[in-house]
């Protein structure tokens, strides 16, 4: 017969595949086993870890805000986050963990997040990356009962009264296409945004392997929606003429792909060499506005620019429509008899 586990020493996979074994008595913080099992060694450090004697080494120490994130992010919870969400949270997890990472979790309490999201109060959206990532951490560990209750429960964050990123206008599309002509990598990198109304990390990947039959296909990198973009003549030629890269169209001098990040410093660059301050998302707005003015539908809409759940697109028909509606209704406000 097997001979029976000791207590509180527990078994599992990691998400590489590999057997790992791990100490955690009743509900405290688990310390993972170094040594291999059935050695002295092992039996020695088990012992250790029952008794609590164990400081670890390297890293937070156990029960640390820091040593509870690290368990966080080897979570599903957090793997299952894309990666554009992962990367804006993980910013925000190293400045938190900056000022409080070697401080016990239950002292991270709701007077702790209330601070942190007036010390943001000047920017707003980065107060509400805060709460949101600070939501997500402790409804994980109130899940996994690490803590007794969620301290960002009910916070809120007053949206800033704004349009966004400004939409860019014929006249200032001209001026670029005028400084930037076919055959540059200024203009190949301004047709994709401009004609496929992908966001700036998913522009950066597009290549080659994403168009079939003259369709692109792409699984966004914020949503994983997967858009449907027919390639229109005007972006057809400006892909002929190149520069594109093998991987990537939008590509490096020596052909290879960009991160998002060069990506838009690239593009910021391209556009004041215009004499141009708008960004990239101005020119998938303006995709957008053309599209909803030319009557696309909220359907329509969403299968390109890969929103969900009809509001955004909603916004640029309803916009559309409108004007649609003033234009034919001045007439009506004349004072000249037929």
């Amino acid at each position: 017969m097997p001979r029976p586990r000791p207590p509180h020493l527990h078994r599992e996979t990691t998400r590489h595949g590999k057997g790992v074994w791990y100490v955690r008595v009743g509900k405290g913080p688990r310390h993972r086993m170094r040594a291999e099992y059935g050695t002295p060694e092992f039996n020695l450090e088990y012992q250790d870890a029952i008794a609590g004697k164990i400081k670890p080494k390297d890293g937070p120490a156990t029960g640390t805000l820091g040593w509870y994130v690290e368990r966080y992010r080897e979570s599903s919870a957090w793997l299952a986050l894309s990666m554009a969400t992962r990367r804006q949270r993980e910013n925000i997890l190293q400045q938190v963990l900056k000022t409080a990472g070697r401080e016990p979790l239950g002292r991270i309490d709701r007077r702790a997040i209330i601070a942190g999201r007036e010390r943001r109060a000047k920017t707003p959206f980065q107060a509400r990356h805060f709460l949101d990532t600070m939501r997500g951490f402790f409804q994980w560990a109130l899940e996994n009962e690490h803590v007794k209750s969620d301290p960002t429960e009910g916070l809120k964050i007053t949206k800033p009264k704004t349009d966004g990123f400004e939409t860019w206008t014929d006249d200032e599309i001209e001026k670029y296409e005028k400084r930037w002509p076919r055959g540059t990598r200024e203009r190949v990198m301004f047709d994709v945004f401009l004609y496929t109304g992908l966001r700036r990390g998913d522009a950066a990947l597009l290549g080659k392997q994403h168009v079939k039959k003259g369709i692109i296909e792409i699984d966004t990198e914020k949503t994983g929606t997967r858009v449907t973009i027919p390639i229109l003549p005007e972006l057809a030629r400006t892909l002929k003429a190149g520069p594109t890269g093998d991987l990537a169209f939008i590509a490096a001098s020596n052909g290879s792909p960009l991160t998002k990040e060069s990506l838009g410093n690239m593009f910021r660059d391209a556009c004041r060499a215009a004499g141009i301050t708008k960004s990239a998302h101005g020119l998938r707005k303006a995709a957008a506005t053309r599209a909803a003015n030319a009557g696309a539908t909220v359907a329509q809409l969403e299968a390109i620019f890969g929103w969900e759940g009809g509001r955004m697109a909603a916004h640029y028909t309803k916009s559309a429509d409108r004007a649609a509606l003033a234009k034919g209704a001045m007439s009506k406000l004349s004072r000249k008899k037929k």
